[in-house]
């Protein structure tokens, strides 16, 4: 993959700090590095201990992925859920980077059902829920005004997984979504798998089949914020979205139908832009609609091949993170939610516009039509999709 920021490796980060200190290095230094790193360590910050519990019967764990770059994660499989990962910055330091939590007690009842989640069945929004396939309406959970939001009251960020780790840096999921389950049609049989690459890619490999016609839209619902979680707003994160156009939506955030080109509009981040820069221009009824940015862009690709969709830079500390995915959209929301009352990990609370989501996706209200790409799964059919974040430091 082509860096769109000039990238410095986590290692010469991390030598380049050692460096900079101006101490030589004795045995004492030594075991005083090996400490304050270990307390870095993902393990020091969120315990396994306070994930060991039991949701609807079956076990919830915690589970550790590292490679040789330097990043960190933690991942439950209640939700498939990422709870932290630790990059560092252009001067070797680790911050958590994902909103989350630190034990499990907390998601199961916190308001804020997606921090680092899986959604689905269907990921994003379906007009009132209900949607028509070979000649049947479906009826499904409505959980978000009039609409369906996410797969429903229970989505897949609400379910607990079976999970197997092969290696450090692998996890392996798997999920069987009934039929009927939330109001959709067939058995889904969902696997995934979640590989941290030497190279500081978070992959995420989705596949699914299902043995009656049904429809499906998986996304991770990550929340970042390149300072580290809880370190104020992202308003100054820098970002570039690969697409030229979006999909306008209504008052109640259900697609129009039309696709809407960026240019000219406050939409428009085809070139480096602050993320807070046009973010309060209201006088856009797009970003009136969506508090703030809550829209999907319509990717600058042709089918499925693995492509950047985005790119966000934290200028303080250099942080990056690449967003590459096989779908044809992106689902940008600016953390319009959040308002400073939920506490997460470390007792940081996490404010306005505190964290931005890149959900990769097919379409909203696509089982609707609109001319959008189908979302429709057949028996025989294998539904794949892969998306990658990729963290680095800009010198």
């Amino acid at each position: 993959m082509k860096n769109v920021f000039p990238l410095l490796t986590v290692a010469a980060a991390v030598s380049m700090s050692a460096c900079q200190s101006g101490t030589k290095t004795n045995n004492n230094s030594v075991d005083s590095m090996r400490t304050n790193q270990d307390s870095l360590s993902i393990e020091a910050q969120i315990p396994a201990a306070k994930f060991d519990s039991t949701i609807d019967g079956k076990p919830v764990k915690l589970y550790y992925l590292k490679g040789k770059g330097g990043v960190q994660a933690a991942v439950t499989n209640y939700g498939a859920k990422i709870v932290g990962l630790l990059a560092p910055d252009k001067e070797g330091v680790l911050a958590d980077v994902e909103l989350g939590y630190d034990n499990i007690a907390k998601y199961v009842s916190t308001k804020e059902r997606y921090y680092g989640g899986i959604v689905g069945r269907y990921g994003n929004r379906i007009a009132k829920g209900k949607f028509k396939l070979d000649g049947k309406e479906y009826t499904l959970a409505v959980n978000n005004g009039v609409n369906h939001l996410h797969g429903g009251k229970k989505g897949f960020n609400d379910v607990v997984w079976d999970a197997e780790q092969p290696n450090d840096h692998t996890l392996k999921f798997h999920y069987k979504s009934v039929d009927g389950e939330e109001g959709y049609p067939g058995n889904l049989d969902v696997t995934l798998t979640y590989e941290l690459t030497d190279s500081n890619e978070f992959k995420i490999d989705y596949e699914a089949t299902t043995d009656k016609a049904t429809v499906i839209n998986l996304t991770n619902h990550s929340f970042f914020n390149l300072k580290g979680a809880g370190n104020g707003d992202i308003n100054d994160h820098i970002m570039m979205i690969n697409a030229d156009r979006f999909t306008p939506v209504d008052s109640t955030l259900i697609p129009t139908g039309k696709l809407e080109a960026v240019k000219g509009t406050p939409m428009d981040f085809t070139t480096p832009t602050a993320i807070g820069q046009r973010v309060g221009d209201t006088s856009f009824q797009q970003i009136k609609f969506g508090n703030g940015y809550d829209h999907n862009y319509v990717l600058n690709k042709k089918g499925n091949e693995l492509s950047l969709a985005a790119s966000v830079l934290e200028p303080a500390s250099g942080r990056t993170l690449e967003v590459w995915t096989t779908e044809p959209g992106v689902q940008f929301y600016g953390g319009n939610f959040l308002n400073g009352t939920d506490t997460g990990k470390g007792g940081k609370t996490y404010a306005f516009r505190g964290a931005f989501c890149l959900e990769t996706q097919h379409f909203p209200d696509s089982p609707n039509g609109h001319s959008f790409p189908t979302v429709v799964l057949k028996p025989g059919e294998t539904y794949k999709h892969t998306c990658v974040y990729k963290f680095g430091v800009k010198k």
